[in-house]
């Protein structure tokens, strides 16, 4: 289920869009401000972040650049009354993914949404490989390698290994999981992540505890 935090200090607004978003299937978190943003994002995990610009205190534009500093890579829509080139390049070249000026057209704000969802599922996976300790990921050979022994990855552990790695320390649900490698359709209490979850380990051989079991959620890469 995509989860959304709505990053908006009008009220009206950010219920507007909370309600718009819910009857989509959606999930959805309310920040008014841009401090409370940063906190929201330091202990939960979100598919897509709508902010506004200009909010009270620190602008949105300066809550996309602290986000992306501190290596949080979540797509960011940035929404705003303004629709001069300059702000958006402004908010771009913070880090933003996306633009889209108020007041805007809600079939247009799913799309745009649903759009920067996709090419997250993509992963942006990293070319050549990624070391981690005793264990390096090659997304283009498609394998690992473990203590210096090549092993082979099918496209779906390929997927799942990537995003692992690129949430590493944050823990993952089995359903966005499930909705990201396996898409929207698979059944919710399927045991698919957890038996790719045990193939996974073991081709990590003796690094199988990096991935580790949060009772009752999902899974952690440490």
């Amino acid at each position: 289920m995509t989860n959304v935090l709505i990053v908006e200090d009008e009220d009206q607004i950010a219920d507007f869009i909370a309600r718009g978003l819910k009857g989509e299937g959606w999930t959805t978190t309310r920040a008014a401000s841009g401090e409370q943003a940063l906190d929201l994002l330091a202990d939960n995990i979100f598919d897509v972040v709508l902010l506004d610009i200009m909010l009270p205190g620190m602008s949105g534009h300066d809550v996309c650049a602290r986000m992306r500093l501190k290596k949080n890579y979540t797509p960011v829509l940035m929404l705003t009354a303004l629709d001069e080139t300059d702000d958006k390049v402004a908010g771009l070249k913070k880090g933003a993914d996306d633009y889209l000026p108020k007041p805007f057209d809600f079939d247009e704000l799913i799309a745009r949404i649903a759009a920067l969802v996709r090419r997250e599922a993509d992963y942006h996976a990293p070319k050549g490989p990624q070391t981690e300790d005793d264990i390096r990921f090659d997304a283009d050979a498609l394998c690992l390698v473990v203590s210096g022994e090549r092993v082979e990855l099918s496209s779906k552990e390929r997927d799942f290994m990537a995003m692992l790695i690129k949430n590493a320390g944050r823990v993952l649900s089995r359903e966005r999981i499930l909705n990201a490698v396996w898409g929207l359709n698979e059944d919710p209490m399927t045991n698919t992540v957890d038996v790719y979850v045990r193939r996974l380990r073991e081709k990590l051989g003796p690094h199988s505890d990096r991935i580790a079991t949060v009772r009752g959620i999902g899974y952690r890469y440490m």
